[in-house]
Parts: C-alpha cells; structure tokens; sequence
C-alpha cells in the first residue's frame, strides 16, 4: 500500500535575512568612519596658486574679505581667545578670502604670532600651470 502525502510541496525560498544584515553593517561602518567636515561659517572665494603642496591641520581660521574672522563657533575678537586656547605647536590652516589684503594678512599673522600660534598655513586653489 502507497500512501501518498496530500499536502502540496513548497519550493525552498532564498533567505535575504544575511544579506540584508551585512548590508546593515557596510552602512553602519560606512558612517562610523566618515569624517563629516562642519560647513564654512561664510562664502569664501580662495586666492589661486601655482603650488602642490598639501596642507595639514586640524584647527581651520575662516577670515572673509572684510577681515570678519570665524574660528569654531566664536566670530570677531573671540577668536584669539580660543585660538590661546589652542595646544602648543597645533597647526592653523587659514582660509582667507581672495579679496583680503595682505596688509591685513600681516597684521592678522602678528596677532596670531602674539597668542601663540606658529605653525600657519594659508589654504589656496591649485592651478595648473600654463604650458610655455
């Protein structure tokens, strides 16, 4: 005698459970690891150079044409009050707009001098240089 099962077989699905797991992860370690830049306090048009040189640092000085600077949260004379703050030998990039004067570029780096800071880069646009 056969005894054949009535209940009807149902096919073997794929389970996406893992993928949808791993997925999860690569997102998660995708955001833990950006480094997600603070947007600039003001437009800033930089001045161009003909230089390749990277520069590198961790405290970044905002200085609009007008002279107005921006450091962290603080705007106008409070910067230099954090920027003593800052550990010795700490690198400062400066992000100067294009329009700002090189009189008052000295003058700021004086002051800069003055507080402590030493270490100084000025960031600019590369531009290729022009075939002669």
């Amino acid at each position: 005698m056969q005894f054949s099962d009535s209940r009807p077989t149902r096919t073997a699905r794929e389970n996406i459970v893992p993928m949808i797991n791993v997925v999860f992860l690569l997102l998660i370690f995708f955001l833990m690891t950006a480094q997600i830049a603070p947007p600039e306090p003001f437009k800033i048009t930089l001045p161009q150079s003909r230089g390749d040189t990277v520069a590198d640092g961790q405290a970044t000085l905002y200085v609009d044409a007008n002279g107005t600077q921006a450091f962290a949260s603080a705007r106008g004379e409070a910067v230099f009050g954090l920027l003593a703050n800052l550990p010795a030998g700490t690198p400062l990039l400066i992000r100067a707009d294009a329009a700002f004067k090189a009189s008052q570029l000295a003058s700021l780096l004086a002051r800069l001098a003055a507080t402590g800071i030493t270490d100084v880069a000025i960031v600019t646009v590369s531009t290729p240089e022009s075939p002669l």
